[in-house]
């Protein structure tokens, strides 16, 4: 019985992650401080700062989540809704590795938004921790 619970439980798991349609990104950081924790440090910061401190319409309905410490070696910062913080994220964007190589991927990608979200976190990651004029 307890296998057909987690037999079941995979599959609806495997239901849900077909629902959400992931765009892959990949890249590589190209800067002085190149791991994967120092470049997803300066993302999250650069996210929390223009995207949410700073009121950003484009991303008043979201929240951020950082995961930065990661038994995994991929530390990661998740977008999820605003009003269900626990849901499942919106978009995920990790780095693993040195020189870091970078992806993100989820619902949000795939939408208009997905676009502001690579090219503010490919900024960031290179160092530059500017916020973009759109929003």
């Amino acid at each position: 019985m307890r296998g057909a619970a987690l037999l079941g439980l995979t599959a609806c798991g495997a239901l849900l992650a077909a629902c959400q349609p992931e765009v892959k990104t990949t890249q590589t950081v190209a800067s002085p401080q190149r791991a994967a924790l120092p470049v997803m440090e300066r993302v999250a910061l650069g996210a929390r700062e223009c995207w949410f401190r700073s009121k950003d319409k484009d991303f008043s309905r979201y929240r951020l989540s950082p995961e930065l410490t990661s038994m995994t070696g991929k530390p990661r910062i998740l977008i999820v809704p605003a009003r269900n913080p626990n849901g499942l994220p919106l978009a995920v964007v990790e780095a693993q590795g040195n020189p870091a190589r970078m992806q993100a991927f989820g619902p949000l990608m795939g939408e208009p938004l997905g676009d502001r979200i690579r090219a503010d976190v490919n900024r960031w990651a290179n160092g530059d921790d500017t916020c973009s004029t759109t929003g």
